[in-house]
């Protein structure tokens, strides 16, 4: 099997290709999750409701350009994914895609992208997503993935963006709170993705990309998931502590700070064979609910 997968990325592309796989190219899920984060920066960002252009427009451009990064990062690493059994089966490492055509791919989704902010939102919002771009597809993916197994803690920035960027996107300004959100994010990255990266260990430990479980070790990663938990309930406080948000988001980040930390605490002294997994999918539903949380609270604060 793993000759399959290291061959797979030298296949010329078929002729079977579809929309399907392009798709695929652009990490829907994953920009999925960026654009709630985005609306909610949006939202946070007035007592009013959004514009409807801002909104489309807004979520439209970062979406586009955000999807541009993510088929970079397919290119960059097809190598590397051809190496690993959740990643073997991507279009370009199959072959179905060629590096080339994904690449203009890429560069069309990033063209109309920023020409989106650029002409219906505004330039700061516009650059800053393609700041993101950048830290995402080549700082992180081109060098910090390969570098360092500090690499998800450095390169997470990039992907904690999408608040500050619908933030912008609304008022033209960067504001305390909006990197506050940011801060959120970035804090959550390093457990959500190490909690994967012991999951998937040797795979990493194949590729030889120097995640933390591999060249630290998996007690280690376990030690610093719990840890960085701990340090992202104290970062999740901040916004009823400085009155940002209120007691809605109190309550439910909290709620979502102790699940958080029970499934970090099991995946220390407790584990079973699927407890890392477990712990990757619930903090993709802690982040989800938790700005649903923040968004449902700043309406309810504003509607007495």
């Amino acid at each position: 099997m793993s000759k399959t997968f290291e061959v797979g990325y030298e296949k010329s592309p078929t002729n079977s290709v579809s929309w399907k796989d392009y798709y695929e190219l652009t990490k829907p899920k994953v920009i999925m999750l960026l654009l709630l984060t985005a609306l909610v920066g949006m939202c946070l960002a007035t007592e009013t409701w959004v514009s409807w252009q801002v909104l489309v427009a807004g979520l439209s451009g970062i979406g586009l350009l955000s999807s541009s990064a993510a088929v970079i990062n397919h290119v960059v690493d097809r190598k590397i994914d051809g190496k690993m059994a959740r990643t073997f089966n991507r279009p370009v490492t199959k072959g179905k895609i060629s590096p080339k055509r994904a690449l203009i791919f890429s560069l069309v989704l990033g063209l109309v992208g920023y020409l989106i902010l650029e002409l219906w939102v505004n330039r700061l919002t516009a650059v800053l997503t393609l700041a993101s771009l950048v830290g995402y597809a080549v700082i992180y993916t081109m060098y910090l993935k390969r570098a360092t197994p500090q690499n998800i803690v450095i390169g997470g920035l990039a992907g904690a963006a999408p608040p500050l960027l619908g933030w912008t996107a609304v008022t033209g300004e960067v504001h305390p709170h909006a990197l506050l959100l940011v801060l959120i994010v970035f804090t959550w990255t390093p457990p959500h993705f190490w909690a994967l990266a012991i999951h998937r260990v040797k795979d990493y430990a194949k590729a030889e990309i120097p995640m933390l479980p591999v060249t630290h070790g998996v007690e280690f990663t376990k030690t610093s998931v719990i840890l960085y938990t701990l340090l992202l309930g104290i970062v999740c406080f901040l916004p009823y502590l400085i009155g940002m948000s209120g007691i809605i988001y109190l309550i439910g980040s909290s709620l979502l700070n102790i699940g958080f930390l029970f499934y970090a605490l099991k995946l220390k002294f407790a584990a079973e064979e699927n407890t890392a997994m477990k712990t990757f999918t619930f903090s993709i539903m802690h982040l989800m609910i938790l700005f649903v949380v923040l968004l449902v609270d700043h309406y309810f604060k504003f509607s007495l």
